[in-house]
């Protein structure tokens, strides 16, 4: 029997949830994340990482409260198979020498079109090389820093080579944590939805990835329950309530947890190891938090209420 009030809401959880396209060329990622908004019918959609029309590859799109992370994931490391067509002829081992050149950090400036301003900026190119060769064909393989051009990096080498050259073709194969295979087409998407109005939920919680999956990288603390709360309402966290935690240094991004809960992400205000857990001091300000106000016990309220009376 079918569903038609059916909303990807019913099954994802509080905190959102991460979808990861793989992303056709043609349309734009915009075009992309409003597909998926009109295929689960969650209001609130995003995506990380922009991708222009002619380029395919991963897409991680934000459904629901996840959006909020629309900021920090922009700034996932990102890895592209790039094909670029020399306009001259060079030796193999000239352009391996200009290839490797270009590792490294370079300064790139927005093209023209882009909506961002052009101003000069830099970016680290963490691993260039060629992974094969046609004549004036060559195919790249580029992980690097978010933000980073590729068809200028392309147009680059080129000139360096002497000859000139261009991007003719482009895939994004990896975006933070998630590589292409972790990807999903928008027709299986549109299946598993089909099928989950259906009944038959099990393809889409599949497709479905919890938020902390992209943030897999980030050190993470746990705090009690009797602090969750305060720290939900804007509170910082102080040594009393942490039950434990990774390694961080003073100002990195801590994703705060409560057991298996994710709370929401904070900075570090001291580094981890100068953290007592039941000592006085504050350790993490909340910058960013993913749980609803009142899950956890307002114990935090009666502890100030009875401080106001004394």
């Amino acid at each position: 029997m079918s569903h038609p009030d059916f909303s990807l809401a019913d099954i994802i959880p509080g905190q959102g949830a991460i979808i990861l396209v793989d992303k056709p060329r043609g349309p734009s990622s915009h075009q992309v994340a409003a597909w998926v908004r009109e295929m689960t019918s969650v209001p609130s959609v995003g995506h990380t990482g922009t991708l222009d029309p002619p380029v395919s590859g991963v897409l991680v799109v934000l459904l629901g409260r996840a959006v909020r992370l629309t900021t920090i994931l922009h700034q996932d490391e990102k890895e592209y198979i790039a094909l670029l067509r020399l306009q001259g002829d060079v030796p193999d081992a000239e352009l391996c020498k200009v290839i490797e050149h270009f590792t490294g950090r370079i300064y790139q400036r927005p093209p023209k079109r882009s909506a961002v301003k052009r101003a000069l900026r830099i970016r680290e190119i963490h691993e260039l090389e060629m992974l094969d060769r046609d004549g004036r064909l060559v195919l790249l393989r580029v992980r690097c820093d978010s933000g980073t051009y590729i068809r200028s990096l392309c147009h680059h080498i080129g000139l360096a080579c002497g000859v000139g050259g261009a991007m003719i073709e482009l895939r994004r194969t990896r975006s933070g944590p998630f590589h292409e295979k972790d990807c999903v087409t928008l027709h299986s998407l549109r299946d598993a939805v089909e099928r989950a109005r259906n009944g038959d939920e099990e393809s889409l919680r599949k497709i479905v990835r919890s938020p902390l999956e992209a943030l897999e990288g980030f050190p993470r603390i746990y705090m009690k329950e009797s602090a969750a709360d305060a720290v939900c309402h804007g509170a910082r966290l102080s040594s009393r309530g942490v039950v434990s935690h990774d390694k961080f240094q003073m100002e990195d991004l801590v994703v705060m947890m409560t057991g298996d809960d994710f709370i929401g992400i904070g900075e570090a205000l001291v580094s981890g190891s100068r953290i007592v857990p039941g000592e006085k001091g504050l350790v993490i300000a909340p910058r960013l938090i993913m749980q609803d106000i009142g899950v956890y016990p307002s114990s935090w309220k009666t502890y100030q209420a009875r401080r106001e009376k004394s």
